[in-house]
């Protein structure tokens, strides 16, 4: 398995023969006015041009009701894209993607993805934030990956893991984000979560995303590596470099 971090959510990895993309999110720094009145600040670019991606097969999208999962070119990158996946209610509003329900599974010449749950934010957050999604992976031969979308919720990831375990390979969305509108309430996994999430997705190899590039995380990988340091687990942790096709370990 081969991945590269582009920025954000957004990663490019190959997985049975497919490529799939993680929440597309292609603009430049920029602000976004929300319905709400508050402000939305991306601070960094994306390692890869969306028009230099290559062929795409899946889109992982883990929601799109924000600008930090699916921004103004990702969502006119969608079109593209043979099969996108995502919630039944982004399936609702965006033609041509498939929304999956909670446990829901769709298989893509011979990769299996099941939409798991995720939680936006402590509980009662899907009221405000939306519903979320998050993605298994399974095919023949090779290691289950677990994609947790903007998933807050350790005790989901245990479900998950005892659902589908034991994992090759865990992408975590962490960052610690931030909103008011949550009066403050972590929307993602702080690390020290995100720790406990890895003891439970063992013996998976942990890669961070989306800990970097908007100004609502209070997290970033420095943090993440430290905290996973202090545990004992930087054998278990892979950080990528922005825009590097990497080998998974």
């Amino acid at each position: 398995m081969k991945i590269t971090h582009i920025g954000g959510p957004t990663a490019l990895f190959t997985y049975g023969g497919l490529t799939f993309l993680t929440d597309p999110a292609f603009d430049e720094p920029r602000e976004y006015q929300m319905p709400t009145g508050r402000v939305m600040k991306k601070l960094t670019g994306p390692a890869i041009p969306a028009a230099d991606l290559g062929p795409v097969d899946v889109v992982l999208l883990s929601h799109d009701e924000h600008f930090d999962n699916l921004d103004v070119s990702g969502r006119a990158l969608l079109p593209s894209i043979p099969t996108v996946l995502s919630t039944p209610g982004a399936g609702t509003r965006i033609p041509g993607v498939q929304g999956l329900d909670k446990w829901e599974s769709a298989t893509i010449d011979g990769v299996t993805v099941t939409a798991v749950p995720a939680l936006h934010g402590p509980e009662g957050a899907e009221a405000v934030l939306g519903v979320v999604t998050g993605f298994v992976l399974q095919s023949a031969d090779l290691p289950t990956v677990y994609v947790s979308g903007d998933n807050a919720s350790v005790d989901l990831v245990k479900q998950i893991a005892d659902r589908f375990g034991p994992f090759g390979v865990g992408v975590l969305f962490a960052g610690a984000a931030r909103t008011v509108l949550m009066d403050g309430a972590n929307l993602t996994l702080t690390s020290a979560e995100a720790v406990e999430a890895a003891h439970l997705l063992a013996p998976a190899t942990i890669i961070p995303v989306h800990t970097e590039g908007w100004t609502h995380f209070t997290e970033g990988p420095d943090q993440f590596a430290q905290a996973f340091a202090d545990a004992g687990l930087t054998d278990r942790l892979q950080l990528l470099e922005h825009g590097v096709a990497t080998e998974v370990r």
